[in-house]
C-alpha cells in the first residue's frame, strides 16, 4: 500500500495513523531514519537493535558460556596481575 506525507514547518513529518498501527509506531517512540540513495528508509529503534543482533548472533558462544562472564573474569585476571606486579615493584622496607 502508498502512504503519503507531508513535511510542515520544522521538518516534521506527520506519518498516518494507519501505517503506524501497522508499523507498531508509538508515541514517543524513537525512529531511526536511512538514506538509501534517494529513499528515506524509517525504522524502530527496536527493529535496529534486533538488526545488529542478528549481526553479531554467529559470534555469540554456542555452548552457552556468558560472554560477560567471561569479560569479567578476563579483566578481574589482568587487574589482579597488574596488583602483583605494582607489589613485586615496591620496595620490601615500603611495603
Amino acid at each position: 500500500m502508498t502512504y503519503s506525507a507531508k513535511v510542515i514547518k520544522g521538518g516534521k513529518i506527520v506519518i498516518p495513523a494507519e501505517l503506524r498501527r501497522e508499523l507498531g509506531f508509538a508515541d514517543g517512540d524513537r525512529l531511526v531514519l536511512e538514506r538509501e540513495g534517494e529513499a528515506l528508509v524509517v525504522k524502530s529503534y527496536r527493529q535496529v537493535v534486533r538488526e545488529v543482533q542478528e549481526v553479531f548472533r554467529p559470534y555469540q558462544p554456542q555452548d552457552g558460556r556468558s560472554m560477560v562472564d567471561d569479560l569479567i573474569a578476563e579483566r578481574r585476571r589482568e587487574a589482579q596481575q597488574e596488583d602483583d606486579e605494582a607489589a613485586a615493584s615496591v620496595p620490601r622496607d615500603r611495603r
